[in-house]
C-alpha cells in the first residue's frame, strides 16, 4: 500500500482532546489518540488523561518515575494519527524518532515502521493486523492457537527472538488462542484469581505450622523467612532462566517452553488474562522446589535425630 500523508494538528487542536472520550498526546511532532488505549494501560487510565491535549515525552523519557520499555513505544506506533503544526516541533522531531523509533515523515509520506509495518492512516487500528501482521513476517497467526504454531514452525532461534519482543495488540486486551482445546481455560487467569485461591492456602499452612511452633515470634520470623527464600527463587528464575537469551537452546522445545513461560508476554503485553501465573502452572513449578525444600528440612532433621534413637534402641 502506498505511503500518504497523515493528517496535521495545530497545537490548540490537540490540546482539545483531553478527556477520556477523546484523548491526544504528543512526542514532538508525533500526535497519537490514545483515547481506547487508556482503558488497557498498565499503569490504569488516570496516568494517561494527566497529559491528555499534552506533550509526555518527558515522562516516557523520565526513567526514574515512570520507565517505558522500548515495546511501550512499539505499542505507542499503533495510535499514530498524524503531526503537530510547529516548526520547533518539527525541527524536534529527528530525535524523537530516533529515541523511540516512531513512525516519521519522509518525502511527503510516512516511512513504514521497521517491525510493525505501519505506513499509512489505513494501516493504524487499536489491535494488531492479524492477516497482515502473518502475511509480513510469517511468525504466529493470532486467530489460530498459538502453542501448536511455535511447535511446529521450525522457527530459528534468532528470528523467534526477534519476533517475539515486537509486541502486538489482541483484540484490545483479550486472549488470543494459545491452545485451542480444553487446556485453554487453564491459561487465561483474572488478577483476582490469584489471592482468591491462594490465600487460604497460606492461611492454612501457617496454621499448620503453628502447631510445631512454640511461639508467635519464632512463627512470625520463619513465615517471613519462607516468604524471602521464595521470592528469591521466583527473581532467579525469572532474571537467570527466562532473560539469558544468549544461553537458550536453538530447538523447538527450548523455544517452545521459553514462549509459554515468558516469551507469550512479551508478545502480547496487554493480554489481561496472562499477566499473572496460572495456578496450574504454578503447581507444576513449585512442586520440584517442594520437594527439595521438604527434603532439605526434614532430611536434615532425620538424621540429627537418628542417633539419639539409637541410643535410645
Amino acid at each position: 500500500m502506498p505511503s500518504r500523508t497523515k493528517p496535521t494538528f495545530t497545537a490548540a487542536e490537540v490540546k482539545s482532546h483531553n478527556s477520556a472520550s477523546s484523548c491526544y498526546v504528543t512526542i514532538g511532532s508525533n500526535v497519537y489518540d490514545v483515547t481506547e488505549f487508556a482503558q488497557d494501560h498498565p499503569g490504569g487510565r488516570d496516568l494517561i488523561l494527566d497529559y491528555a491535549g499534552q506533550g509526555a515525552k518527558e515522562v516516557l523519557q523520565d526513567h526514574a518515575s515512570h520507565p517505558h520499555s522500548e515495546a511501550a513505544y512499539e505499542i505507542l506506533d499503533d495510535y499514530h494519527v498524524g503531526f503537530v503544526v510547529s516548526p520547533k516541533a518539527a525541527d524536534s522531531n529527528d530525535s524523537v524518532q530516533s529515541s523511540h523509533k516512531g513512525v516519521g515523515i519522509q518525502d511527503g509520506g510516512v516511512e513504514p515502521h521497521r517491525r510493525t509495518g505501519v505506513s499509512c492512516e489505513e494501516d493504524l487500528s487499536n489491535v494488531t493486523d492479524i492477516d497482515r501482521d502473518y502475511k509480513k513476517h510469517k511468525f504466529l497467526d493470532l486467530s489460530r492457537p498459538l502453542f501448536p504454531q511455535i511447535w511446529f514452525g521450525r522457527f530459528s532461534k534468532e528470528f523467534y527472538l526477534d519476533q517475539v519482543h515486537c509486541p502486538r495488540h489482541y483484540k484490545e486486551g483479550n486472549s488470543a488462542p494459545l491452545f485451542g482445546n480444553f487446556l485453554e481455560p487453564l491459561s487465561k487467569t483474572p488478577w483476582w484469581t490469584i489471592p482468591i485461591l491462594w490465600l487460604p492456602c497460606v492461611v492454612y499452612g501457617t496454621h499448620l505450622a503453628s502447631l510445631g511452633i512454640d511461639t508467635s515470634f519464632a512463627l512470625t520470623v520463619y513465615w517471613l523467612f519462607g516468604l524471602c527464600i521464595w521470592s528469591l527463587i521466583e527473581y532467579s528464575m525469572h532474571r537467570f532462566l527466562f532473560h539469558i537469551e544468549e544461553y537458550l537452546p536453538d530447538n523447538r522445545i527450548a523455544i517452545t517452553l521459553h514462549f509459554l513461560l515468558h516469551g507469550i508476554h512479551h508478545y502480547l503485553p496487554m493480554d489481561k488474562y496472562r499477566l499473572v501465573m496460572p495456578p496450574a502452572l504454578f503447581v507444576v513449578l513449585a512442586f520440584p522446589f517442594w520437594k527439595l525444600a521438604h527434603f532439605l528440612i526434614f532430611g536434615s532433621c532425620a538424621s540429627s535425630e537418628s542417633p539419639s534413637l539409637v541410643q535410645t534402641t
